[in-house]
């Protein structure tokens, strides 16, 4: 019985531990965090380091220190920290790599970086080129640690190699064994150089563009150079720093300094992380260079700010609808100024990354100018189709015009002027200036037309009128000052003109204006327009007759005061 409780006892504490219910007691120490999957080609997260990072309340920012296998990157880390071999990182001096993807020191150093409480965490990465890794392997480890890191220190020794890689807050650290010979700034300057390529090599090309990125990031980078510690190499563990050499111990002291003053808190999307935002941010990061094929540090930013990307373009797009289209030029380049404005602010305050952000800042200006380039064809279709529906309105409207029952010069002046100030002030859009000229020929024509016609038209009507006077006052009414006006005016137009006129002196002559004038004065006015109310008005006129011979004289037996015909039938019957 007392071994079985004991045995359940040993089962629980088991169990307890296993699910890390106890936790990480001794934070002094490096713990992995990402590690390599067996055939080293993949990456995934190790929960003890995760843990140690998780805990942190206060900013973060990281010091990676990259570079090739063997070259002394867990040392340099160790003599940041200021820690020993047998304390700090594992140091190893065999040719197969001694760290294993990612370590991070548990306890982060503690600064205050402008004001900021800021907890500094330094990470150690598996070194390039060692042996049994896939090719993609390095650039992976590379693409994480350049992500994740606020100061990237590539750890460089003297050979002369060449480096084709895209770092962000780059510290370059070239270890010389003399301090005689080029400065450091002049290795970097030659190491950043274009390599001549004749043949087109696909592979110089490629190496060309990413030293074509490095030397953009010129501003965002320094070099600096640290000689060797000591002769004896495979020691530098068992030494103290007074068995050192002085320079060394000198210029680690600087280095220390130069990392100080360049560090700052790791920014996301324009917010400083803490531990448990920094581990997620590290969650999506292995993610999506698990899922690349070869990744590196631009990929990955493009990769987070693609989301980002997206939503600011849909900003614009948003904004630049409220415009209405068409509208004019000035206000569409207007609103597309101020709408990339509005996008591209909000893309600074939100996307990942300083300066590898560029190339996804071009690419939202390049996706802006293709949605303007469509936004501009869009308008300039509605403009066309606003412009051509309003030119056709008028040219009916002026075709109208020209058939006129009864011409008239001052209602085609006024569909002329309205016609003119509705095109004026409704069509607009880039189609305007082409639909202004087309426009002006159209009514100048027309009104050209209708001139000529106008005083033809005008003098036949008043011809057909005196001839309808004459039957009116001869047989409807039979008022004979009416039938005698009608013939003088008939025999006027039809005899003196032709006389004493030419048909183009008479629309010249005083007496045809006052003639004109008062027509005008009869046939349209703002209270009434005789073309429209003519045939309903002529029906009520005949109405009006038909009902006076019919009813009205025989019911009235009135005679009229001024001269009419007399008719003899009447006259015998009265007798």
């Amino acid at each position: 019985m007392l071994v079985f409780n004991v045995a359940a006892v040993l089962s629980f504490f088991v169990a307890l531990f296993a699910s890390g219910s106890f936790g990480i007691e001794n934070f002094r120490q490096a713990f992995p965090i990402i590690e390599p999957n067996p055939g080293h080609t993949k990456l995934r997260l190790s929960r003890e380091g995760l843990e140690a990072i998780e805990r942190i309340s206060t900013p973060i920012a990281a010091v990676a220190v990259i570079g090739p296998y063997r070259s002394g990157k867990s040392f340099l880390l160790n003599q940041l920290l200021s820690l020993s071999c047998y304390e700090g990182f594992g140091v190893g001096h065999m040719r197969d790599t001694k760290t294993k993807g990612i370590w991070v020191w548990g306890t982060p150093v503690e600064m205050d970086i402008d004001g900021v409480k800021t907890s500094v965490i330094y990470l150690d990465t598996e070194g390039f080129e060692s042996v049994g890794k896939s090719n993609v392997y390095d650039d992976r480890i590379f693409a994480l640690a350049t992500v994740m890191s606020s100061v990237l220190v590539y750890n460089l020794p003297e050979t002369g190699e060449d480096v084709a890689f895209e770092p962000a807050k780059l510290l370059w650290l070239i270890q010389r064994d003399f301090l005689q010979g080029k400065s450091v700034q002049e290795m970097v300057h030659e190491a950043l150089q274009r390599v001549p390529n004749t043949d087109g090599d696909k592979n110089i090309d490629q190496v060309n563009r990413i030293r074509d990125s490095l030397a953009i990031m010129g501003g965002n980078s320094t070099a600096f150079s640290l000689p060797q510690p000591h002769l004896r190499r495979t020691k530098l563990c068992d030494m103290k720093d007074d068995e050192l050499d002085p320079i060394y111990v000198k210029r680690r002291e600087q280095l220390k300094e130069v990392v100080s003053s360049i560090i700052r808190p790791k920014i996301v999307q324009g917010k400083p992380l803490n531990g448990k935002e920094f581990v997620s941010f590290l969650e999506q990061i292995l993610e999506a260079i698990n899922k690349g094929e070869i990744p590196s540090t631009g990929s990955l930013v493009e990769f987070f700010n693609k989301g980002i990307l997206e939503r600011c373009l849909k900003l614009y797009q948003q904004r630049m609808s409220y415009l209405g289209l068409p509208t004019s030029e000035e206000l569409l380049q207007q609103g597309h100024e101020g709408s990339m404005k509005v996008a591209m602010k909000a893309f600074d305050e939100q996307h990942f990354g300083r300066h590898h952000a560029k190339r996804s800042a071009e690419k939202l200006v390049e996706e802006i100018e293709e949605v303007h380039k469509n936004f501009i064809m869009s308008n300039e279709y509605q403009s066309s189709k606003l412009c051509e529906a309003l030119y056709t309105r008028c040219e009916d409207k002026m075709d109208q015009l020209q058939v006129l029952r009864l011409p008239s010069m001052a209602k085609f002046n006024a569909g002329f002027l309205q016609c003119n100030q509705s095109f004026d002030r409704e069509c607009v859009g880039p189609s305007k200036s082409s639909y202004e000229l087309r426009m002006m020929k159209m009514l100048g024509k027309s009104k050209s037309l209708f001139i000529k016609e106008y005083n033809h038209r005008l003098f036949n009507w008043l011809v057909a009128f005196a001839l309808v006077m004459v039957v009116v006052g001869r047989f409807i009414i039979k008022f004979i000052l009416v039938e005698i006006g009608a013939w003088i005016m008939f025999i006027f137009l039809e005899t003196y003109t032709r006389l004493f006129w030419s048909a183009e002196s008479l629309y010249y002559n005083p007496v045809w204006h006052v003639i004109v004038g008062t027509w005008e004065t009869l046939v349209y006015s703002p209270i009434l327009d005789l073309d429209r109310w003519a045939i309903p008005l002529v029906v009520i006129a005949a109405l009006l007759v038909l009902y006076w011979r019919c009813y009205g004289k025989r019911k009235h037996n009135s005679r009229w005061m001024l001269p009419v015909y007399n008719n003899q039938k009447d006259s015998r019957r009265s007798e």
